[in-house]
C-alpha cells in the first residue's frame, strides 16, 4: 500500500517512517508537513493511504480531508486523545496516539492487511466451487492419479484423512471433510453426514432408514446413511 505521511513536526515523521520499515507491505511515497503540501500530493501521487496529523499550523487533518474529491484510508496520528471520536465520525482506519508504539502500529498494519483481503476478495468474487467437471489430483503414497470429479462417487471421514472412492480405488488423502465440503459445488456433492459427502450424481436408490434418517445406494453397490438433520434437505435437493 503506497502511503503518505502528513504531520508538522519532522522528527514525528521520520520516526514513523523508521517504524513502517518492519512493515513491507507499506510503501512510503512521500510526506507532507501541512494540509497544502498534502493535497498537492495527494493529487499527484495517489496514495493507498493517509497517516494524518490533526493538529497542524492552518489547517487541520479533518479540514484537509473536507478538500479531498476522493479520500483515501486514513490512519490519524496525534498528541491529543480528545479527537478519537470525531476520527471514526469520518470513517478513520484507526487512530495512533504519539509517541506511537511498535505493538500499537503492529495492530493498525493488521487491520490494514484485513481490509486489503476483503477488497481482492471482493474484487475476485466468490471462489469457484469445484464441480463434475473439474479434475483434482490425489496421491497416496507412491500412487497419484488425476482424476475428474464426476468419477468420484463418494468421500468418507477415516481420522485425519479421507477415503476418496473411484473406480476400484480408495486412497487415503490428508484433509479434513469439513474444508472438502467447502471446496465442492453443493449442487453435485451432498454432505451426507459427519463422515460422509456423496456425488449426487451417483445415487441409485433411497430407503427410509432408523430415526428419521435414510439409506442412500450409490451405482456399483455402496450405501451411505444420511443423517436425521441432513435428510429433509437431501429429499428436497433430489424431488422435482
Amino acid at each position: 500500500m503506497r502511503a503518505l505521511i502528513v504531520d508538522d513536526e519532522r522528527l514525528a515523521r521520520k520516526e514513523l517512517m523508521k517504524l513502517l520499515e518492519d512493515h513491507p507491505m507499506i510503501e512510503v511515497v512521500g510526506e507532507a508537513a501541512n494540509a497544502d503540501e498534502a493535497t498537492q500530493l495527494v493529487n499527484d501521487l495517489n496514495p493507498d493511504l493517509l497517516f494524518l496529523d490533526i493538529q497542524m499550523p492552518g489547517k487541520t487533518g479533518f479540514q484537509l480531508l473536507e478538500e479531498l474529491d476522493a479520500v483515501p484510508l486514513v490512519v490519524f496520528t496525534t498528541a491529543y486523545d480528545e479527537f478519537a471520536i470525531k476520527a471514526f465520525e469520518v470513517n478513520a482506519l484507526d487512530y495512533l496516539l504519539k509517541p506511537i508504539q511498535p505493538e500499537r502500529l503492529l495492530e493498525t498494519v493488521s487491520k490494514l492487511a484485513e481490509k486489503e483481503r476483503a477488497k481482492i476478495a471482493a474484487i475476485r468474487g466468490p471462489e469457484k466451487k469445484l464441480g463434475l467437471n473439474d479434475q483434482v489430483f490425489v496421491k497416496d503414497g507412491d500412487r497419484c492419479w488425476f482424476v475428474s470429479l464426476s468419477n468420484v462417487r463418494l468421500f468418507e471421514s477415516d481420522g485425519n484423512y479421507i477415503k476418496v472412492y473411484f473406480d476400484a480405488n480408495r486412497p487415503m488423502i490428508h484433509k479434513s471433510l469439513n474444508a472438502l465440503d467447502e471446496k465442492l459445488d453443493e449442487r453435485a456433492f451432498f454432505r451426507a453426514s459427519r463422515k460422509h459427502i456423496v456425488n449426487l450424481s451417483w445415487v441409485e436408490g433411497i430407503e427410509p432408514w432408523f430415526n428419521g434418517g435414510l439409506m442412500v445406494k450409490l451405482r456399483g453397490g455402496d450405501k451411505v446413511e444420511v443423517s436425521r438433520r441432513q435428510a429433509a434437505k437431501f429429499k428436497d435437493m433430489m424431488s422435482l
